[in-house]
């Protein structure tokens, strides 16, 4: 009597994700050299060498892709892990001095910046013009001052930050250090290196929020 063999779908798994990796790949490249609104879904496809059809199984809709395509930038890969639950995080969270964190978070956040800042700036661009595009730069808006008013709850609790400041005015400061526009202005335009942008962080934020 013969026996089944039992359907492995893992090959077909690796293959949907190599597959997914290919098309946001297309999709950064072609969304920053030519701009969201000039690139339709065909020229996605051919870039990835898919079909048309893979990239809408694959993604739904030309918004989800740009919407995952800056996810997945910011985040430096597609796995479903939440940005709190990230290990920069739980480094932050043990070290005891604030300024220790700043510079721990300084770091990460000029790692995420160098692969951000080209997708950042398509994205803007795309918002002036195109509704699904500003609708994603405002969430992404959004999730970064979240992100920040996290920040300024674990530096408030650690001790150190100005008793004149509210929490609120602490998120405020590191949301707008963060902005990655300060990343693009600096490093990309004017020269400097990340350990410089690094520095900068740490001195403006801890000039205007530690004691």
């Amino acid at each position: 009597m013969a026996v089944k063999r039992r359907y492995d779908a893992s090959g077909r798994q690796r293959q949907a994700l190599r597959t997914r990796a290919a098309i946001l790949d297309a999709a950064g490249r072609l969304f920053v050299r030519d701009g969201y609104a000039a690139t339709p879904l065909t020229a996605v496809a051919a870039e990835a060498g898919v079909a048309v059809q893979t990239v809408y199984a694959a993604f739904g809709s030309k918004r989800q892709l740009l919407s995952d395509l800056v996810d997945r930038t910011i985040a430096g890969d597609d796995e479903p892990v939440a940005l709190p639950d990230r290990q920069f995080v739980a480094d932050i969270q043990a070290l005891p001095d604030p300024r220790a964190k700043l510079t721990r978070y300084a770091r990460h956040l000029a790692e995420t910046h160098a692969r951000q800042a080209e997708v950042m700036l398509a994205l803007a661009g795309a918002a002036t013009a195109d509704g699904d595009a500003a609708a994603i730069l405002a969430k992404n808006d959004h999730e970064r001052r979240q992100g920040m008013a996290q920040f300024a709850a674990e530096l408030v609790a650690t001790g150190g930050t100005d008793p004149a400041l509210t929490v609120e005015q602490v998120t405020d400061v590191l949301w707008l250090a963060m902005d990655w526009h300060n990343y693009d202005w600096l490093v990309r335009r004017r020269g400097w290196s990340t350990v410089d942008f690094e520095r900068w962080y740490v001195r403006t934020t801890a000039a205007a929020i530690l004691v």
